[in-house]
């Protein structure tokens, strides 16, 4: 007999609750529940990321009471100055001294793929936010998650949902790296396997200041949407020169970025990113549950609002001290089997079940950037346009290369 996915979810729940209330108090560890925040907490990603990552961990703690399973729980953090090396050193020293049970955050691809294997080894827990598709992929290990996004969710989401949209002529302004070219790569495959056009790409190196002539070439073209395949001041740089070149809505072209942060459009300014299109899988002023809980953020947070990266934080640590409690033991394979089993379900993202390649079911939103005379205040940056569910953006069990996940 094949069991639906909820039966199934509520049978592996039941068994675990029933082995849990045996066991949980069978666990001889006296030791706190140790949570290391390894972040960026003075590079690039320290805004989107960083200390309000430690703000997030904090939040959930409070909200669940301030222990588990009868245990006191800890916070530790560190910056990994965005170099593999501190990471791992962090890391290992967190493991070998300090008894570190979940990893937040390791926000570059290169440290968390090693904190993957070393949170495998040791049965530990990841929370990754890096975009790398790899974690979910071919380094699955059933010990690492990625909450509420990576580099597919970002480009599948966006790209499906301008496609629903009618816009089927894609131009994509490329980062000459890895990450450019995944985006790129996500996105042109979704293009071409729903009928559209890739009309054309253009790859710049990073830091590429001048990008005149591309978005000269742009603006001649027949595209819909110029994709925006970068991130930083790459897509600062990309929105102001199409902007200088006469390059908008109002000229037949959607602009769209396939990673941009409520601080880019922040130092941008409306006046040049406004009408852009951007996906996110959480924005703080969506509805009364988000606003309140930004809200208190916001209190500890000096008034900036959560990124989603933040947002998937408290999200995350919540359901993980919430399985916690119920699994047989601290361990990390045993509660994120608890964490799998259970259903999810907070007042920041809602509802949504964790897969075996450690990507949750939530779904993304597609956004546009309000004009100057839209926005009330500053951070009334974003506008609704359309949610896009979770099957458009996240890889099915067929095309992934995670060994853990399969359509049964």
């Amino acid at each position: 007999m094949r069991l639906t996915s909820g039966l199934k979810t509520g049978l592996a729940l039941t068994a675990i609750l029933m082995a849990s209330t045996a066991q949980v108090a069978a666990e001889d560890r006296t030791a706190p529940i140790r949570i290391g925040v390894l972040t960026d907490m003075t590079g690039l990603y320290n805004q989107v990321v960083g200390e309000g990552s430690v703000i997030a961990v904090n939040m959930a703690i409070e909200d669940f009471g301030g222990k588990v399973r009868g245990l006191p729980i800890e916070v530790l953090s560190a910056d990994t100055q965005n170099k593999v090396d501190v990471t791992t050193g962090v890391a290992r020293e967190w493991i070998e001294t300090q008894g570190v049970d979940l990893f937040i955050d390791v926000p570059i691809s290169s440290g968390t793929l090693a904190v993957n294997k070393m949170v495998k080894d040791h049965d530990r827990l990841l929370f990754s936010n890096a975009g790398t598709g790899d974690l979910g992929g071919r380094e699955c290990n059933g010990h690492s998650v990625q909450w509420n996004w990576d580099n597919y969710s970002m480009a599948a989401a966006l790209t499906n949902a301008l496609l629903a949209e009618g816009s089927k002529n894609w131009f994509y302004l490329t980062a000459d790296y890895t990450f450019g070219h995944d985006l790129e790569g996500i996105s042109a495959n979704i293009v071409k396997e729903s009928g559209g056009t890739v009309v054309k790409a253009i790859r710049m190196p990073l830091g590429a200041a001048d990008q005149s002539a591309a978005a000269l070439e742009v603006g001649g073209s027949d595209a819909d949407v110029i994709g925006l395949a970068n991130g930083g001041t790459d897509t600062q740089n990309s929105i102001k020169q199409l902007a200088e070149f006469g390059v908008s809505e109002a000229s037949g072209k959607k602009i769209a970025a396939f990673v941009l942060s409520q601080n880019d459009i922040d130092g941008a300014g409306l006046d040049l990113a406004g009408g852009l299109y951007v996906p996110m899988p959480f924005y703080w002023d969506m509805n009364e549950a988000t606003r309140e809980w930004s809200k208190r953020f916001m209190e500890r947070s000096g008034g900036r609002p959560p990124s989603y990266q933040q947002a998937g934080v408290y999200s995350s640590v919540t359901h993980y001290l919430k399985s916690l409690e119920n699994a047989s033991s601290s361990d990390g394979a045993d509660v994120i089997a608890t964490m799998r089993a259970t259903p999810i379900d907070d007042k920041v993202l809602g509802k949504g079940e964790l897969r075996a390649d450690g990507r949750t079911t939530f779904p993304m939103y597609l956004f546009q950037v309000k004009t100057p005379e839209e926005s009330t205040a500053r951070w009334d940056y974003l506008k609704l346009i359309r949610e896009v569910p979770a099957e458009q953006v996240l890889r099915a069990p067929g095309t992934s290369e995670c060994s853990l996940l399969t359509s049964n």
